[in-house]
């Protein structure tokens, strides 16, 4: 069983070893299934069999001794060496490939439920959604919010809320479904969704859209134009870059494209059912619907909800509007 272990852990390591180094396009929520599935074999084989089978060897080492201190009573002698503490010790200590898999399970167990039906960590890696959400943000997405899904598979078992307008939600992009992005969203089934002279427009009422103090921006060094859009009673901040086309350049060929009219001055969609319109806070600095097209509702993976924390700016810390 050692060396079956040292192989099994070897193909963890290596896999995530191939991960971190690009050469393979890794997947963690199957990598910590199959964790959890492969410690918590060991572990119910600790429990119902490695275990008792150690008690017993200990037992019967302990029965040798007391039928060896009595044969030794009959002839007289009673100053017997008691000496199998520490063997009954070894014998009952977890060998080292059930240290790392059975001794593991716990732990892995509970960090796959935590993971996959209430909290997930994510971090923020571009700056898409500033101002709102800023690059090394760590933050906590909400996995029940809008339904208890099954890991790894992401198959809705259970509804809760539906998704709403200024909701910060995060998603497997369509065109790549093992990467997760993090938009607004902005355009909700059946809605029609217009972004022309950098207004927001769903169903023919524009957002409102107040002009706040420019924003600067640490990591490029310079100012951008700062808004307050108001959706569904939910009020967030946004960027402008006024020297930016309000046309979009390069737009993919996307499921439901024909929905979709593309002009100089921006584009407007028709959500289809049982899809979502995404946009970044930086809306001229983000790659989202206008340029993808619209997220399926199976795509979904929870509500971002609170930054619990940003080493480069403690002051971060707090929920997401």
């Amino acid at each position: 069983m050692s060396s079956l272990t040292a192989l099994v852990l070897a193909v963890f390591v290596g896999y995530g070893g191939a991960w971190y180094f690009g050469m393979v396009e890794g997947n963690f929520s199957l990598l910590l299934f199959l964790a959890t599935v492969v410690t918590g074999l060991y572990w119910l084989a600790e429990k119902f069999y490695f275990w008792p089978q150690r008690r017993r060897a200990a037992a019967s080492l302990e029965a040798q001794a007391a039928q060896r201190r009595a044969e030794l009573a009959t002839q007289g002698i009673n100053q017997v060496d008691n000496n199998t503490g520490e063997a009954q010790a070894r014998l009952l200590m977890q060998p080292w490939w059930l240290d790392w898999t059975a001794g593991l399970f716990p732990v892995i167990v509970v960090v796959f439920l935590l993971r996959s039906f209430l909290f997930e960590p994510f971090k923020i890696p571009s700056g898409s959604m500033i101002p709102t959400l800023l690059v090394g943000d760590l933050i906590l997405v909400n996995k029940f919010h809008y339904g208890v899904r099954l890991p790894v598979i992401n198959t809705k078992v259970l509804d809760n809320n539906s998704p709403q307008r200024g909701d910060v939600m995060v998603f497997r992009y369509p065109p790549k479904p093992s990467l997760d992005y993090i938009k607004r969203v902005v355009g909700l089934p059946g809605d029609e969704v217009a972004y022309l002279n950098k207004t927001l427009t769903v169903n023919g009422k524009p957002l409102s859209k107040v002009a706040l103090a420019d924003f600067f921006d640490e990591d490029a060094l310079r100012y951008a134009k700062q808004f307050q859009e108001t959706s569904a009673g939910k009020s967030y901040r946004l960027l402008n870059d006024l020297d930016r086309p309000a046309f979009i350049a390069g737009a993919d060929d996307f499921p439901y494209r024909q929905n979709c009219r593309y002009s100089s001055e921006g584009v407007v969609c028709k959500v289809p059912e049982g899809q979502y319109f995404m946009m970044g806070d930086n809306r001229d600095n983000s790659l989202d619907s206008r340029y993808w097209g619209f997220v399926p509702e199976k795509n979904i993976v929870g509500k971002a909800f609170f930054v619990w924390m940003n080493f480069g700016s403690l002051k971060r810390i707090g929920k997401i509007d």
